[in-house]
């Protein structure tokens, strides 16, 4: 086993590790600090003193088939229920074909951005399109990098009450089928994993309560994690009340969602009482601030759901609506909402932004073997250079990133393997993968 030493960075977000980074089979096998030296000799040496070194960001919410739909005439400039109206029918064009470009190119751009580790919630299955998640699995394996696919799903069309058309919704008793199929083919529970599969019904708009509660009891029974859209309009709290008699907190309970095993994406609409109910039963939250600002949705009340205890991570949301999948971009505007929502600017520092996009988000996803720089824990690193003329002049090299609006990392590493490099993905042909998607979005038109 190679011992591989990352020597002096310029800065590191963890302290201890002043001095440089052992890595070993995959994992951190030695933090060494400031002017010191490794334990045991090393095979490799890469001199890191133009680099910041961060854990690999965890994206906790994500659409990836949503890049096909970029800044589309139909949707710009709508909020959340119009926005998917106009889009529905668009997306339930989506094939095998299309829906393989749209993920490599989202992961790609995730990996660029210091991505080491990505949620995706897909809960499109139009005819023909029955094998998105093993496609999302390939890909991911492909290139690398870990990934958290939930097996989304919707069943409660227009004619029923709800918001999706008839034609993108699925019957309860297939999409159970197919959850329990690839939680037994793909949900590998061992540390280090890299392919993970958590179940997801879309949204209290778009799912029965029946699909809700079967798709908890599937959770328990394979020991994985369940995820939806919770709290993000104040349309969806009308249309709970006005279906569910009660508002989304609320219905979350009723389902037996309300544990642990959960994590929400959004979270905007939540009272002070409903922060602290979730906190209790430490319910995950993902902030996804770019996506809640273009849809004009709202403020992810952050600081009250993580001093009630919830864990807190991030997320780029769909790229329709994001319109990337950049999340180290999400960190810069996570400190930026943040300070706008509470007026002040030490409510949100560059540190405690960039622990939502890390430890909090690979809290969210229930791991504990990423989102930190320590030993015994995953290789997952991502290093920024500081080259760019936004950042000469910056004092803070840590703070800098976030400031300054770092987009890009130098490298990035997965289970001790280099994924990025000189700013390049190992692997994957930019103009070729450009040309195809492209090729691929413009059916979308």
């Amino acid at each position: 086993m190679s011992r591989l030493f990352l020597k002096d960075p310029l800065a590191v977000l963890e302290p201890a590790a002043a001095g440089g980074i052992v890595v070993e089979d995959g994992r951190i096998a030695e933090l060494v600090p400031s002017g010191g030296a490794p334990a045991a000799p090393v095979d490799e040496v890469f001199d890191c003193s133009r680099h910041v070194v961060l854990p690999g960001l965890v994206n906790t919410h994500h659409h990836f088939y949503q890049t096909l739909t970029r800044a589309h005439p139909s949707a710009i400039d709508k909020e959340l229920f119009p926005w998917l109206q106009a889009l529905y029918p668009i997306w339930a064009r989506l094939d095998e074909d299309s829906f393989r470009q749209s993920v490599r190119l989202a992961l790609t751009e995730l990996l660029l951005s210091g991505c080491t580790t990505a949620a995706d919630h897909h809960y499109l299955f139009p005819k023909g399109l029955e094998r998105a998640i093993d496609i999302e699995a390939e890909e991911a394996r492909a290139l690398g990098i870990r990934v958290t696919l939930t097996r989304g799903s919707m069943n409660l069309s227009q004619k029923d009450g709800g918001l999706p058309p008839d034609s993108v919704v699925q019957d309860e008793d297939d999409i159970l089928a197919d959850s329990e199929r690839l939680l037994n083919g793909l949900h590998d529970r061992s540390d280090g994993a890299m392919v993970q599969i958590a179940l997801a019904p879309c949204s209290p708009f778009s799912v029965t309560k029946s699909l809700m509660q079967q798709s908890a009891a599937l959770a328990e029974r394979f020991d994985c994690r369940l995820h939806t859209h919770l709290g993000e309009t104040e349309d969806e709290n009308r249309f709970c009340e006005a279906r569910f008699q009660c508002r989304p907190v609320d219905y979350l309970e009723e389902v037996g969602w309300m544990g642990p095993r959960t994590w929400l994406a959004h979270g905007i609409h939540f009272t002070s009482e409903e922060c602290r109910r979730l906190g209790a039963h430490k319910v995950g939250v993902c902030h996804c601030p770019t996506s809640n600002a273009v849809l004009a949705s709202g403020f992810c009340p952050v600081s009250e759901l993580e001093a009630a205890g919830s864990p807190v991570g991030l997320g780029v949301d769909g790229s329709a609506s994001n319109d990337g999948s950049n999340l180290m971009e999400g960190v810069r505007h996570a400190l930026m909402l943040g300070r706008l929502r509470t007026g002040s600017a030490s409510a949100v520092t560059a540190r405690d932004a960039l622990r939502y996009a890390t430890s909090g988000s690979a809290a969210c996803l229930g791991r504990a073997d990423i989102g930190l720089i320590a030993p015994g824990l995953q290789a997952d690193l991502a290093l920024f250079m500081l080259d760019e003329l936004r950042f000469s002049g910056a004092h803070d090299p840590i703070a800098a990133l976030v400031l300054c609006g770092a987009t890009r990392a130098d490298r990035v590493m997965v289970a001790g393997r280099w994924r990025v490099l000189d700013g390049q993905p190992v692997g994957v042909d930019i103009a070729k993968l450009r040309a195809e998607h492209g090729a691929a979005a413009r059916r979308f038109a």
